[in-house]
């Protein structure tokens, strides 16, 4: 498949994304917390390549940029637990909890989410204004269409991975959970953490300060979105 560009990095193009995780759907149960997420990242990367194809980034360069920049943060932590390391404490919850019988589907997903969107986004803003020498505010339109992206994709993963009505009262602890947690939020809150390791990347210390808390906090997040519940 050709591409308007082709941005080098540690996994090559959206092509090498695509193949990464096309693997790691084929060789993970279907029930894993991690598999979950993995076919929903998926999906978003494939409507992303989709998009680029069609000319739909006004700069098509650095929406791969980003693209790339931004599935490498996620890969990099799958990596790290298949090397017996410490991912980013954002995805630890994740490969805790991966395997436990009482978290369901949608909370993998959501999870995995928050992780990629909360901490991995703004690192990768960060990550792509390097490699292509501009400001965040020239990536601004490419991270709103690739977030748009994920608004729609994460409304269908609702539909496709809610329990049935009958299931999903007011009372369900789900119901709570699923209202604690919004995307749209997350997404406005790591565009705010992107310009502000943009604005520190000239004081290390304090941006790497800022880096952990963030971490931190959005790993908080993830494990409270991972509450095993009651079947």
């Amino acid at each position: 498949m050709a591409h308007c560009e082709q941005v080098t990095t540690a996994v090559g193009t959206v092509d090498g994304v695509l193949s990464r995780m096309r693997a790691l759907d084929a060789t993970l149960p279907a029930r894993d917390g991690l598999a979950v997420f993995n076919r929903v990242y998926l999906a978003v990367t494939e409507a992303v390549d989709r998009h680029i194809d069609a000319g739909r980034f006004a700069d098509a360069r650095a929406a791969i940029a980003l693209d790339v920049r931004f599935a490498e943060r996620y890969l990099a932590a799958v990596d790290a637990v298949a090397g017996d390391r410490r991912p980013p404490a954002c995805w630890r919850p994740l490969f805790q909890f991966r395997r436990h019988p009482g978290v369901r589907p949608l909370q993998f997903a959501l999870a995995g989410i928050n992780a990629h969107i909360g901490h991995d986004l703004a690192l990768a803003v960060v990550d792509t204004c390097r490699t292509l020498g501009c400001e965040p505010v020239e990536l601004e339109d490419e991270f709103d269409r690739v977030g748009d992206l994920l608004v729609s994709l994460e409304e269908r993963i609702r539909d496709d991975l809610m329990p049935g009505p009958d299931l999903l009262q007011i009372a369900d602890p789900l119901t709570h959970l699923l209202g604690s947690w919004s995307l749209e939020r997350a997404r406005d809150a790591t565009w705010a953490a992107a310009r502000a390791l943009w604005a520190l990347r000239r004081l290390p210390d304090v941006a790497e300060e800022f880096t952990e808390r963030l971490d931190a906090a959005v790993g908080f997040a993830g494990r409270m979105l991972l509450t095993p519940l009651p079947d």
